[in-house]
């Protein structure tokens, strides 16, 4: 298995989660010690293939000893060793990690180590990035409130350390993987698996109620859950996406979260002419970009050994025509905000400069003024919402904000008259295609990365990731929201 998941044909989790789906005579608890050093080895392959070159026999087999060895420790090893096995495992135990370099010790390819080299104490950084996340989860705040939640999780799941979140209003944070599928509180949509810079995404949209709101790369929904509940379930929320199978596993995810307001419109291209029909009327547009996902690797270890520099700059390129696109749909004096689970200042701080210089019709909002108001203890450098595990205690994240220059009093009142006819008349043009009500089996939609192909990400894919090795190693692995904004499984 672990074999299989180096061939990088399939993302990890996929990979692992179908599996596991195969062996349905595993108990909860191998099914978590295995899902577990699978993990370990993906975090820390660079180092320990290296280390393996002194070993002997397979070489699946000496990562596997090393994923192990870190997870369960020495002693739950030794019957199955033999002596050489065991001798050479004493050795690379001793290595003292200091004396490595960065991209050895932390285990990332070197085209990424010397991006991140180029940022603030990239040491701590990288280490950040190996280490399991915790468990981020968000209230529905149109069924309960935070802390009312939180005293209830603290009651009946109390063993996962469930704590408010430092910045987000809605966030409740544990540690540990609980298969939250079962818990009646995710099976009546009162919570739902997001990291906490997601979650702070929709602070910086700020929709209002009645209004017209379009999460232009909506993947499986997790930002369109809370976009609807701080609309109240009013106006009308359009969740584009290119993908039907990822807008059909959203479905049960909508359901559950008694929101009324969602339309879920299947696109062809960020140049669909049901996004052309749009054009300049909506108060509030998400670009949630698709993206390397080097912010998430926390979550997806495997992102950073399926992604190299040619992806990036393709996916770059992807990025600019997206929000180009996405940036007609804003109305006079309306808000766009453009993110990332990235890193990399390419697919960052580059992309909202280039943006403004070709958009003068737009200006810059400070991201930091915004969140002012609800998170008094985040501290912002520079205009755009930024974080970092290391720092933050969240994915890697990035948001920019941007808002369309108002041309005057008659055209604001003009274009609000015509986002509400534009919204009766479009409705029917932008369901005609719908979504189909189940999902059919087919090949994985997102190709690893090649040469032609960047393995895109979107932000939703670190919420999924969530669920995954723990959940996923349980009897019950197949949960809408735990495959949301993922691929189907491996054929």
């Amino acid at each position: 298995m672990l074999g299989e998941i180096l061939q990088w044909t399939y993302p990890a989790d996929a990979a692992l989660s179908h599996w596991l789906r195969h062996h349905p005579n595993l108990g909860a608890r191998d099914r978590s010690e295995v899902a577990e050093a699978v993990y370990d080895v993906l975090r820390h392959l660079r180092r320990y293939r290296q280390f393996g070159e002194s070993g002997v026999g397979p070489a699946s087999r000496r990562l596997a000893i090393l994923g192990l060895n870190a997870t369960l420790g020495a002693e739950a090893l030794e019957e199955g060793l033999d002596a050489a096995e065991a001798e050479w495992l004493k050795r690379v135990s001793q290595i003292d990690l200091s004396t490595l370099p960065r991209a050895v010790r932390g285990s990332i390819p070197d085209w990424l180590d010397e991006r991140l080299a180029l940022m603030d104490s990239p040491d701590t950084l990288v280490e950040a990035l190996n280490r399991q996340a915790s468990l981020d989860l968000r209230v529905n705040p149109l069924k309960v409130e935070r802390d009312a939640m939180l005293t209830e999780l603290q009651q009946s799941a109390g063993r996962y350390e469930p704590v408010a979140m430092p910045f987000s209003p809605w966030g409740i944070r544990m540690e540990g993987r609980p298969a939250i599928n079962r818990w009646p509180q995710f099976e009546n949509g009162s919570i739902e698996v997001q990291d906490e810079g997601s979650q702070l995404l929709a602070l910086l949209v700020a929709p209002r109620r009645g209004e017209m709101i379009i999460d232009f790369c909506a993947g499986a929904g997790g930002k369109t859950l809370l976009l609807g509940a701080l609309m109240r379930s009013t106006g009308r929320l359009y969740a584009f996406d290119v993908s039907a199978a990822r807008l059909a596993r959203a479905k049960p995810r909508f359901a559950r979260s008694g929101l009324s307001n969602v339309v879920p419109v299947v696109i062809d291209s960020e140049n669909d002419a049901r996004v052309k029909r749009l054009a300049g009327k909506a108060q509030r547009v998400l670009v949630d970009a698709p993206c390397s996902g080097i912010g998430t690797l926390r979550r997806n270890p495997d992102l950073k050994w399926r992604q190299h520099p040619q992806a990036l700059a393709e996916l770059g390129q992807l990025q600019e025509r997206i929000l180009n696109s996405a940036a007609r749909c804003v109305a006079p004096g309306g808000r766009l905000v453009y993110a990332t689970c990235s890193l990399l200042a390419e697919e960052n701080e580059v992309q909202a400069e280039r943006f403004l210089a070709s958009h003068p019709d737009f200006e810059r909002v400070d991201a930091a003024e915004i969140l002012a108001s609800r998170c008094e203890n985040l501290k912002l450098e520079g205009p755009y919402l930024q974080l970092r595990p290391d720092v933050h205690g969240t994915d890697g994240f990035f948001a920019a904000v941007f808002e369309r220059k108002k041309k005057g009093a008659a055209t604001d009142t003009a274009a609000g008259a015509d986002a509400v006819v534009a919204a009766e008349a479009a409705d029917a043009d932008l369901l005609e295609d719908g979504i189909p009500d189940e999902q059919s089996d087919r090949e994985p939609e997102t190709a690893t990365a090649t040469a032609t192909t960047p393995a895109a990400v979107d932000s939703q894919a670190g919420d999924d990731a969530q669920l995954i090795p723990e959940s996923a190693a349980s009897e019950a692995v197949s949960d809408p929201a735990a495959d949301a904004g993922k691929q189907d499984k491996p054929a």
